[in-house]
């Protein structure tokens, strides 16, 4: 497993296809052979991402504009990428993120005219050029994933009888159209087949062990 020290691992895909319990099933393995883990979520894992990612998910914000959603996310990356991810890799540490720049090219793509290039643009100042070493994308169904979606976003901004109450709901994201995350989906496939090298394409509509077994031999092979 030493060839593992240093890398950099995401798990992407459309919402409710398994990323963070994938995630923590291969980073509970990993350990078990001895490799230093740091699993962390994006947006978020530092201060500075986690108020950026309050932001980014209330769904009182309908307003932003998709420029300044996808440049929201990009400066929770940044903090991420300086605070926590450099160092740890720098460190010899194995990092698993839960969402990064495959996410943007998926869920910003095409909002307010956005292209890929410009896209990448952003990202190669925001990660200062350290893209991941692999790629995971989960896929399945968009009447599958979404079937998966459970409303835990905590909403805060209702009042009842004059006091403050809150109620857990979808978030601004998870909130949009089927047709929105049907797109989404392709554009994630579109990622998979323009780099075959960093991108692993995982068929998540299965039990959730033959999909770990997948990713255990996608990580451990060299690719």
């Amino acid at each position: 497993m030493t060839e593992l020290r240093g890398k950099f691992i995401v798990f992407d895909g459309g919402e409710g296809c398994g990323k963070s319990t994938q995630a923590k099933m291969l980073e509970t393995r990993l350990q078990q052979h001895g490799v230093d883990v740091l699993n962390i979520r994006d947006p978020g894992t530092t201060r500075i991402g986690e108020m950026i990612r309050a932001i980014l998910l209330n769904p009182d914000h309908l307003e932003m504009a998709m420029r300044c959603e996808m440049l929201l996310y990009m400066a929770a990356r940044a903090q991420m990428m300086k605070e926590t991810i450099q160092p740890a890799l720098d460190a010899g540490r194995l990092v698993i993120s839960d969402r990064f720049v495959s996410s943007t090219l998926s869920y910003q793509l095409g909002g307010d005219g956005l292209t890929s290039g410009d896209i990448r643009a952003v990202a190669e100042v925001t990660i200062a050029g350290r893209w991941p070493d692999l790629t995971l994308i989960l896929d399945m169904p968009v009447a599958v994933s979404r079937s998966r979606v459970q409303a835990k976003y905590e909403h805060r901004n209702d009042t009842l009888f004059g006091k403050d109450v809150s109620r857990v709901v979808k978030d601004r994201i998870e909130q949009r159209s089927v047709e929105y995350h049907e797109q989404v989906r392709d554009n994630y496939l579109k990622q998979v087949q323009a780099d075959p090298s960093r991108y692993q394409l995982i068929a998540a509509d299965r039990q959730v062990q033959e999909v770990h077994e997948d990713i255990w031999a996608a990580v451990t092979s060299g690719k």
